[in-house]
């Protein structure tokens, strides 16, 4: 059992001021495999005044020493590989493969990003007769869910640090043994005490506690549009500074002259991948009509290449959903979408064979899918695929953008001219060609309701400072 009831304050393991504790279950067992403490609002308080404390040293911290920080907590990182493998395996239900390939490397890279981004970081600009000066906004609350244990706790820890902020983080209270581990992490480095507060809890009360704290000057959430809402009025008493990371309905426009098999193997890839639990996540494919009856058919065929199952697999592609209240949620999707005259085609409710035990669910397509359908415009974070058809591009464009998330886009096909057309014309904050590689250094983040701010890279330290702008500073 991995009891962990302690909350990380001032550079110390200490009791919560609270009694309470939350269960963390094994998606693919349906068991308990640990405790952690349910935190209280004198917590929050205790942490805040803790980072308030340490922020007027640490904001003067040197940028080396800075970079130096960053380098070694990337180095232990790497020294507690395997733990995190471990645990997100256990905790997420992440395939062993994917924890290791996706999870535990995602993480690693921000660190290392970060340190590398403030090497040739500007601080300071002369302009005109202004000196204009980039100072760290101050304590910093971070949010953060469940999906991704390591990625968007650590790209929000990489960028606090880097730019001289100090912070107060509460994770997930369903995958919450990564953050503990990366606590560990900069404890044995020596994050200087105050500077990394870690309280465990319920978003009620600790998320709530942290949003509406008049201590904290800015707050980076990462999590669902309704809560996202309720932390920006929370937030709003004190003018905080807020940064949100929300959800999306992606969509993947395959071109006319794009290969059918590749195209149908990169749309499963993106529903299967975190068994479809990833905000940016295409889940809407647009294709041409006149190949959707071989695109479907080539979707049935290589579908068998996602296998689902246990996790300690290593030839499984996908687990469970994070948690029972999630699988239900997936399989009310998956009626309505049958309510409302969707085909399915793959998959469909229920658990797969062989699988009574656990939060498994099927790798879904539906088709003949209307754009203003249920299952093509909420965001559903399972395995369920939209097949959507289109006469030409204009159309194709128009479907993609017919939706209130902006978060990522995707497009498939040979066509430079379509494919920069198409990459031009979606609204979204991050729009990948074919299957090009993800760059780190790039600004991640969304249009509409998919949220406020970036992340990664120069653009995710910029998150947490503030400019200053000085008028005729004596030289």
């Amino acid at each position: 059992m991995l009891n962990h009831v302690k909350q990380y304050i001032n550079g110390e393991w200490v009791d919560s001021t609270g009694s309470g504790t939350i269960d963390v279950i094994n998606p693919a067992t349906e068991e308990v495999i640990g405790k952690i403490s349910s935190g209280t609002e004198e917590d929050v308080n205790r942490a805040v005044q803790a980072a308030k404390e340490a922020f007027p040293t640490f904001s003067k911290m040197s940028v080396n020493d800075r970079i130096k920080l960053l380098e070694a907590i990337a180095k232990e990182y790497e020294n507690r590989k395997e733990d995190l493998i471990k645990v997100i395996t256990e905790e997420l239900g992440a395939p062993i493969t994917k924890s290791e390939e996706i999870h535990y490397q995602l993480g690693l890279t921000h660190f290392k990003q970060a340190a590398e981004e403030l090497k040739t970081f500007k601080f300071t600009e002369e302009r005109g007769n202004s000196y204009i000066l980039k100072e760290p906004i101050g304590v910093s609350g971070l949010i953060t869910p469940w999906n991704f244990p390591t990625n968007q706790i650590s790209t929000k820890l990489a960028s606090a640090l880097a730019a001289g902020s100090t912070m107060v983080v509460k994770p997930t209270s369903k995958t919450p043994f990564a953050a503990i581990i990366l606590a560990e992490i900069f404890d044995k480095v020596g994050v200087p005490k105050g500077v990394f507060n870690l309280v465990n809890g319920s978003g009620s009360t600790v998320g709530r506690a942290i949003s509406s704290h008049p201590d904290i000057d800015s707050v980076s959430f990462t999590g669902s549009g309704a809560v996202g809402s309720n932390l920006m009025k929370n937030a709003a008493d004190d003018i905080k500074n807020v940064s949100l990371e929300l959800g999306g309905k992606s969509p993947l426009v395959i071109l006319k002259d794009a290969d059918v098999k590749e195209a149908a193997k990169t749309a499963l890839a993106q529903i299967a991948t975190n068994t479809g639990q990833v905000c940016s996540a295409a889940t809407r494919m647009i294709v041409p009509e006149e190949m959707h009856d071989d695109f479907i058919g080539a979707m049935k065929e290589l579908v068998t290449e996602f296998p689902v199952g246990d996790p300690q697999d290593k030839h499984t592609f996908m687990g469970p959903q994070v948690s029972k209240e999630q699988w239900e949620t997936v399989q009310a999707y998956i009626k309505k979408g049958e309510e409302e005259g969707a085909t399915l085609v793959i998959g469909g409710p229920g658990k797969p064979d062989g699988l009574d035990k656990g939060f498994f669910s099927k790798i879904t397509v539906f088709t003949n899918v209307q754009n203003d359908m249920t299952i093509a415009q909420e965001e559903i974070f399972g395995p369920v695929m939209s097949v959507i058809t289109y006469k030409d591009i204009d159309e194709a464009i128009e479907i993609a953008n017919d939706t209130i998330y902006g978060l990522a886009g995707y497009v498939f096909g040979n066509d430079k001219e379509e494919l920069k057309k198409v990459a031009l014309s979606i609204r979204a904050g991050q729009i990948r060609i074919n299957d090009s590689e993800t760059d780190r250094s790039a600004p991640f983040g969304g249009f509409k309701q998919s949220g406020i701010g970036r992340e990664w890279g120069d653009y995710g330290i910029e998150e947490f400072l503030e400019p200053k702008a000085i008028m005729g500073m004596p030289s």
